[in-house]
């Protein structure tokens, strides 16, 4: 169980998270449901709501999106459902006949897709499915939300009679309309309508003239509006059969009220499902916008949250356009306290709150902007100490006030307790708040408690230093600049840079140097001995930086290098190709110039054409023995591939035969299952499982979530349920 004062939530600004959250939500009760979100009592349903909004998210990403949970709230139905011999009306009906529908239809779709949706079918499942609802409500009211003319038998011959007086007062207004209009009585428009009543648009000066009851005249009084007298009975009757069809009306909803009524605690079911439905919708909206996920949840202590993101700042920033640094983070048993030291505005807060606030939301069922490989335990409490905290109410300073809230701390604090403490010590005396500060921060840790306190003050920092469990942190600062990098270190306290920061903003040096003079000489070498370690960490963080850029410079210039030599090597090879192909060629121009050479001195042809053919065999014979060699080679290999791929078919074949034979005697072995709609099945040899939507014949329509597909019934077996 875990506990969290007001004050913690209002430290954390807990209540911003929950307003965006019901600002996703589809309904009023969902809104006010989501801001009354708060961390859950017991653990396992914490985990079953953070397992329901993880598999909401990832519909979103899947083609199982769910089906819609909108709804309009039916609580004041609730409450006359409750009275006796009350009554609904018509527009009542329609809001609990479409509750109904959502609610069921999503009870079958968490059912039928319980693969992808585990836990919200397990919800759903609890939920008791009553389609008597729908089917009282669809017996009275059309698809329209009006009242049947079948509703009742009286009703049925009401609304005949209606119609029949109805196509009476058409007929002898009609008449009437015809006669005065020859007449010349009436004006051009000549007729309008009058509280629902079609009347004569007659003119003033013939008022006398026609006969009827005056319903009324226009603005100027130059026209009267008269309704004939051959209409008025037959008005006076539908007035009555109107009045009639009111009252059987009401006897029809109230009897439906009556079969309604038994059923008042499921439609109350069905209201708090949906609304429950709508606010794990918009955890998965909110999740989706901040790339939320659900981390490990573990037995051991261990708070371990990397690349977290403060969710306020994410979508603040996000909206500016402007970066947002993540910080990793690590408490367990032999680390629990980490005291975080170093300048102002450097993200020291922010840190301290980012790591409350996320903790607080997945304890609250909330998914949390993290690496995948985080995790974390479940705290008892949550205890924080944040801000400017002097009491106006009870005239208490923030020394006092901060006092009386570390007294509460130590009568809560056990090994159970996350603590995150700003600004620890300040609003006293340095030398006396100091030591209390020390004092509280023993206890802290003689209680095995988990902690993040950020401090100005040394002896925290060297008392850190000194504990085992404890250790120092610091958030890094450029060492030329003083900038912040807003990237957390662990290991080494962060200096205050006072005096820097003093010089940066324009303070004269020899005032900062009577500063220097009026204070202990340990104290200012110490700052600056940590304020040296930062800048010389701040130094290495750059080199390593800069290390890996030109380290990541050289292995992309040593992959062009690669690249060169391969083309040139590839150019060489051609080159050597072209010069061995000319070599060739010079030789043969050389022995055809001494052949031309020689049959110039002797003139003799026969011998010229021997040299020739001479020549041009020796050639020939050097292409032969080339190709045959190659024949010769490409022949072998050939029969070597075709006898190896013979065996391989061989071995195949007979691997199959056994497998065949195998599976018919598993087969036969088998009982034969009668499938029916419902069940899970899959193809024989296949491995997609599906849900049997229709049976037809000796084939089945098999849903597989994304797709159908029609298959012979043979071809099926049945899987059992997980």
């Amino acid at each position: 169980m875990i506990s969290v004062t007001k004050k913690t939530l209002q430290d954390l600004e807990f209540n911003t998270i929950l307003e965006t959250i019901a600002a996703y939500c589809n309904t009023e009760l969902g809104y006010e449901k989501a801001l009354a979100i708060e961390p859950f009592k017991h653990k396992t349903e914490l985990l079953a709501n953070l397992k329901q909004t993880s598999e909401y998210l990832a519909s979103f990403s899947n083609n199982n999106a769910i089906p819609n949970h909108g709804f309009e709230t039916i609580t004041n139905e609730l409450k006359f459902l409750s009275i006796e011999e009350s009554f609904l009306e018509a527009q009542s009906f329609k809001k609990i006949a479409h509750l109904a529908e959502t609610a069921i239809t999503l009870i079958k779709y968490f059912k039928k897709f319980e693969d992808y949706y585990l836990e919200l079918n397990k919800k759903s499942s609890e939920i008791a499915i009553e389609k008597q609802i729908n089917i009282a409500i669809d017996n009275v009211f059309d698809k329209y939300g009006e009242i049947k003319n079948n509703a009742s038998p009286d009703l049925v011959f009401i609304r005949q009679n209606i119609q029949v007086v109805r196509g009476k007062i058409n007929q002898s207004f009609s008449i009437a309309l015809s006669q005065y209009n020859s007449a010349g009585y009436l004006d051009d428009i000549k007729e309008t309508i009058v509280d629902n009543k079609r009347v004569l648009a007659v003119l003033a000066m013939h008022r006398k003239k026609v006969k009827g009851s005056v319903m009324g005249s226009s603005k100027t009084g130059s026209i009267v509006y008269i309704e004939p007298e051959a209409t008025l009975r037959y008005s006076r009757e539908l007035a009555d059969l109107l009045q009639d069809e009111r009252e059987e009306i009401v006897r029809i909803l109230k009897r439906l009220t009556n079969e309604i009524r038994p059923f008042k605690e499921t439609l109350t079911e069905y209201q708090e499902f949906l609304s429950d439905i709508d606010v794990i919708a918009a955890k998965g909206k909110y999740a989706n916008k901040i790339n939320a996920l659900l981390p490990n949840i573990t037995n051991v202590k261990r708070l371990y949250f990397r690349d977290a993101f403060h969710p306020i700042l994410w979508l603040t920033n996000k909206a500016k356009n402007e970066v947002i640094y993540p910080q990793t983070i690590e408490l367990q048993n032999d680390n629990r306290i980490i005291v975080i030291s170093g300048p102002n505005a450097g993200g020291k807060s922010i840190t301290l709150k980012t790591i409350g606030l996320l903790q607080l939301m997945l304890q609250s069922g909330i998914l949390i902007p993290v690496h995948e490989r985080s995790e974390t335990f479940l705290f008892d409490r949550i205890l924080t100490d944040i801000g400017d905290n002097q009491s106006i109410e009870n005239h208490l300073s923030t020394y006092s006030y901060r006092l009386k809230n570390m007294n509460y701390f130590l009568k809560k604090c056990n090994d159970k307790t996350l603590f995150l403490i700003d600004e620890f010590g300040t609003g006293s005396d340095p030398e006396l708040g100091g030591a209390l500060a020390e004092t509280f921060l023993e206890e802290f840790y003689a209680r095995e408690a988990f902690g993040i306190i950020t401090t100005h003050y040394t002896n925290l920092k060297i008392l850190a230093n000194e504990l085992p469990f404890a250790t120092n942190a610091n958030m890094l600062f450029d060492e030329k600049s003083l900038e912040p990098m807003y990237k957390l270190h662990l290991g080494q306290a962060g200096s205050s840079f006072t005096f820097e920061v003093a010089q940066k903003n324009g303070i004269p040096y020899g005032l900062i140097n009577r500063a220097k003079k009026k204070i202990e000489k340990s104290k200012v070498r110490f700052d600056q001995t940590i304020a040296t370690l930062q800048k010389e960490r701040s130094k290495l963080e750059k080199t390593s930086q800069n290390l890996k850029e030109e380290e990541s410079k050289a292995r992309e210039e040593s992959q062009k290098m690669e690249q060169i030599n391969a083309k040139i090597q590839e150019k060489l090879e051609r080159y050597q190709e072209l010069y061995d192909a000319n070599q060739r060629l010079i030789y043969l121009g050389q022995k055809l110039d001494d052949i031309s050479e020689k049959y110039f001195n002797n003139k003799d042809k026969k011998t010229l054409i021997g040299d020739f053919l001479k020549m041009v065999e020796i050639e020939n014979s050097k292409r032969k023995k080339i190709t045959k060699k190659e024949k010769i080679a490409k022949e072998k290999v050939e029969k070597e591939v075709i006898a190896e791929v013979q065996v391989k078919v061989e071995e195949i074949r007979e691997k199959k035969k056994q497998e065949k034979e195998k599976k018919k005697v598993i087969e036969a072995a088998k009982p034969k299952v009668i499938l029916k709609v419902g069940d899970r099945v899959r193809m024989i040899d296949g491995k997609a499982i599906g849900t049997i939507d229709k049976i037809e014949k000796t084939k089945a329509v098999v849903n597989y979530g994304i797709f159908t597909s029609k298959v012979s019934l043979d071809q099926l077996e049945y899987i059992q349920p997980v």
